[in-house]
């Protein structure tokens, strides 16, 4: 099987459970072509992107200042934007593709956002975008240890507090997927799962042993402070064959290739 060559460099600026996910998925991104101008819906700190894309992306929008602040020492974006995905600041058909990473399970009022994102594409534009699914919540495990042992409410009060931590809002399935996009002007061409349970146990239990990366970056503005080998090989030993999962039938997150009716 072929190494994942996005691994090393994740590690080097996330916490090792975060590192993880987005290697997985920026392994997806080597099979298409995105035609410029090329929009990031919901850029972040702009980390992604520097990694995967070997030239800048066109533009990309986030509604959190702090973070364009951060995106644009990236250096991954001729033009960064303040927008929030429901209101953006471009004219009809003006983007001629668009991805989203991990960002759309985050938003409240999601069929907008996926209202306005077709009315910025133009007609056959490819949107990719990746969420977790239906079986995120299932896949925990620490709920799925107190159920085995009968503690049933804790289970449940387990998943609401994980899944409230991680901000999820938006965990569908890909019928409802189908439909939102559907009535957003896209139809969906493919989609498959990824990121099975044993992965999603290494994400979930990063949350816990990931603290000193949080801490380190309350107090330096830095996830990692020594990115180097001597610090790194282990945690990179370690994850590699978890980082070698591609599509997986029983995975808890989805990747959709959408494109502009």
């Amino acid at each position: 099987m072929e190494e994942n060559k996005y691994l090393w460099p994740m590690l080097q600026s996330l916490p090792y459970f975060r590192a993880l996910l987005r290697s997985v998925e920026a392994n997806f991104y080597c099979e298409f072509v995105l035609e410029s101008p090329l929009l990031d819906l919901g850029c972040g700190d702009g980390q992604f992107a520097s990694v995967v894309f070997e030239q800048s992306v066109d533009v990309g929008i986030d509604p959190a200042l702090s973070s364009l602040h951060e995106a644009k020492k990236q250096q991954a974006y001729r033009l960064l934007a303040q927008s929030v995905g429901a209101q953006m600041p471009f004219s009809d058909a003006y983007f001629a593709s668009a991805f989203s990473n991990s960002v759309l399970e985050h938003i409240p009022d999601l069929q907008a956002v996926l209202n306005e994102t077709g009315r910025v594409m133009k007609a056959g534009g490819l949107f990719l975008f990746c969420v977790p699914n239906h079986r995120w919540q299932g896949s925990l495990s620490v709920s799925n240890i107190l159920n085995r042992f009968g503690l049933r409410r804790l289970a449940n009060a387990y998943v609401r507090i994980f899944t409230r931590i991680s901000r999820h809002i938006n965990m569908l399935s890909p019928e409802e997927w189908s439909m939102r996009l559907g009535q957003a002007g896209f139809s969906v061409e493919r989609y498959w799962h990824y990121f099975p349970p044993a992965a999603v146990h290494a994400l979930e239990w990063g949350h816990y042993f990931g603290l000193p990366s949080w801490v380190a970056r309350l107090l330096t503005g830095s996830w990692i402070l020594a990115p180097a080998r001597w610090n790194l090989a282990l945690t990179e030993r370690l994850l590699r064959r978890l980082a070698q999962n591609g599509i997986d039938q029983q995975g808890a997150y989805s990747w959709y290739v959408a494109r502009r009716k």
